[in-house]
């Protein structure tokens, strides 16, 4: 009785974290949304990784002033060493997620472990603007209030006062995704983001066997298969794990249309993968050679 009561309260939560997510063209790909547990894990093993970085850095920095200039710690260059090192430390937290984020993945190493990526909330391309909105606005969040507090504690000016609103302010951020439905960061409602759980990633050659062979009726040429680029693939990817045959259709018919195929379609799924089969390899191709093209309005 206590195993149905708590796999019930397991459905109802999350039922209450699933989303409808329409694309552009009107399909509903739906996803779950990331919990306030599971950010707070990904955010924690980010900033350890963080911290292992910064610890390098800072061994690296030191270490090179030494030998190069022979800073000692009476010498005028020990402004600099700290200058240096906030710069450093500044320029690492936020590059750190921002440049992963940016990527294919839309995931830090902390989210990837996690099973969490970045999307869009309308449905669309993750774009750099958002990316890098909802992370800056990670500074006014978290790192700004405590860095403040912990240069002052250092210089002993510390006050009682002062450390109370800058941990209050600190506390009313980080914990704001526990008052809203969408579990979103004051950054996420800015650039328009989600946090969701990422689906398991299985290799192309899996997608393409899943037709058992029957897409090798389907030959598309290079003028084709340049429509699209790497976001509609992706999304395509997302339709053909979930197999629901009326989306199936639904993409089919807009591809065919889309790229002007006149041949026979006797299966939707069959041509997907085919279509699939065949576009990602030149998309990947063209990744090697630095001419990413990001989706269908790209050049």
């Amino acid at each position: 009785m206590a195993e149905q009561v708590a796999a019930r309260r397991y459905e109802i939560r999350e039922a209450g974290l699933r989303r409808r997510l329409l694309t552009p063209e009107g399909l509903d790909l739906g996803v779950v949304l990331a919990d306030a547990g599971q950010r707070a894990s990904a955010f924690m093993l980010d900033a350890i990784f963080i911290f292992i970085a910064l610890i390098l850095l800072a061994v690296f920095v030191i270490v090179g002033l030494f030998s190069l200039f022979g800073v000692s710690k009476s010498s005028a260059g020990m402004p600099a060493l700290m200058i240096i090192g906030l710069i450093g430390y500044f320029v690492l937290r936020n590059g750190y997620f921002i440049a992963f984020e940016l990527r294919g993945r839309a995931a830090t190493p902390g989210k990837r472990l996690s099973g969490l990526r970045v999307i869009a909330r309308d449905g669309g391309r993750l774009t750099a603007d958002a990316v890098i909105a909802r992370n800056l606005m990670r500074e006014i969040e978290f790192f700004l209030p405590l860095s403040f507090l912990g240069a002052r504690a250092s210089e002993g000016q510390g006050d009682a006062w002062l450390n109370l609103l800058g941990f209050g302010w600190t506390a009313i951020f980080l914990f704001f995704p526990l008052f809203n439905k969408d579990r979103l960061r004051v950054g996420d409602l800015l650039a328009g983001t989600w946090v969701i759980r990422a689906r398991p990633q299985a290799l192309a050659i899996d997608l393409g066997a899943s037709a058992d062979g029957s897409g090798a009726a389907y030959r598309f040429t290079d003028a084709q298969l340049d429509i699209y680029g790497e976001y509609e693939l992706q999304t395509l990817e997302t339709v053909l794990r979930q197999n629901s045959p009326e989306a199936l259709d639904t993409v089919a018919a807009a591809i065919v249309q889309r790229i002007g195929w006149t041949g026979p379609v006797a299966n939707s799924r069959d041509f997907l993968t085919a279509f699939y089969g065949a576009q990602r390899p030149g998309l990947e191709r063209r990744m090697l050679f630095g001419r990413r093209k990001a989706d269908k309005t790209a050049r």
